[in-house]
């Protein structure tokens, strides 16, 4: 579990009990943590500093942004390689409770992370995400610009993962800066201030869940050079799955899968 990049001191900063529902951060356990920076460094021009958990964690940056955490937890945590997301909510203790009552699996917490609260959750399929409760970064709307274009969970049923979501993190309510939920060309897209921020994609909306799928949060970075990318990321020990002139899903050395995509595909 990552931490947060927020200090306590942050002036002007968001709270998630007015902004919520929406992605918020993004994490990403590692092996080895020289090894991540480095690729990450190359591939996405990522710039770091020292996190404020020890020497296992670090914080990346886009012209002095912070974009995402990065703990190198993985062996000793026995915990997965991968990129997960983290939902803003008024309460993560709430949400924690919603999820675990709708099938869902809370991994770790909640717990303290000052200045707020975070729990590592499993929907009902087996994918992992977050919450936090707290201050969001002083200029959100700057982290919303440099981080992630979006994410998109890979899933079974996008219908029965769209309700799970929505019931714990009050999309499509009437409660002032929900999400907004639409249903577009076969996917459910989440929408936040008019931005989409997230995809549930399984298909067809109509069609039967498919049982090969292994359900899954995926991270979306927007860059200028889809291609430069991928040849970077070949050349730093990561590989290319699949490239496009516009999208590239990639893997970093330790196995951890996310997607560049063309800012102007954005």
């Amino acid at each position: 579990m990552n931490h947060h990049p927020t200090s306590a001191r942050a002036r002007g900063s968001v709270s998630t009990h007015s902004v919520f529902g929406a992605p918020c951060w993004v994490s990403l356990t590692s092996r080895d943590l020289e090894a991540t920076q480095e690729f990450y460094g190359a591939v996405l021009g990522w710039e770091w500093r020292r996190g404020t958990l020890g020497d296992h964690f670090r914080t990346a940056l886009v012209g002095n942004v912070p974009v995402a955490g990065v703990a190198a937890v993985a062996a000793m945590w026995q915990m997965a390689v991968a990129w997960t997301p983290y939902f803003a909510v008024p309460s993560a203790d709430e949400a924690a409770s919603r999820a675990r009552e709708r099938g869902g699996t809370v991994a770790v917490g909640p717990i303290s992370l000052p200045p707020g609260r975070a729990a590592l959750l499993a929907d009902r399929d087996g994918a992992t995400f977050g919450v936090w409760e707290g201050q969001l970064m002083g200029n959100w709307e700057a982290w919303r610009q440099a981080a992630p274009a979006f994410i998109r969970l890979h899933t079974r049923d996008s219908f029965d993962s769209a309700i799970f979501y929505g019931e714990i993190l009050d999309w499509a309510t009437d409660r002032p800066g929900c999400c907004e939920v639409h249903y577009e060309a076969g996917e459910v897209v989440l929408r936040s201030r008019g931005d989409v921020v997230a995809r549930i994609e399984s298909g067809a909306l109509e069609a039967a869940p498919d049982p090969t799928i292994r359900p899954h949060w995926q991270v979306h970075f927007a860059v200028a050079d889809v291609a430069a990318c991928a040849r970077a990321a070949e050349k730093h020990g990561g590989s290319v799955l699949v490239e496009s002139a516009h999208e590239a899903v990639l893997r970093d050395p330790d196995g951890a899968q996310f997607t560049v995509i063309s800012r102007r595909e954005r």
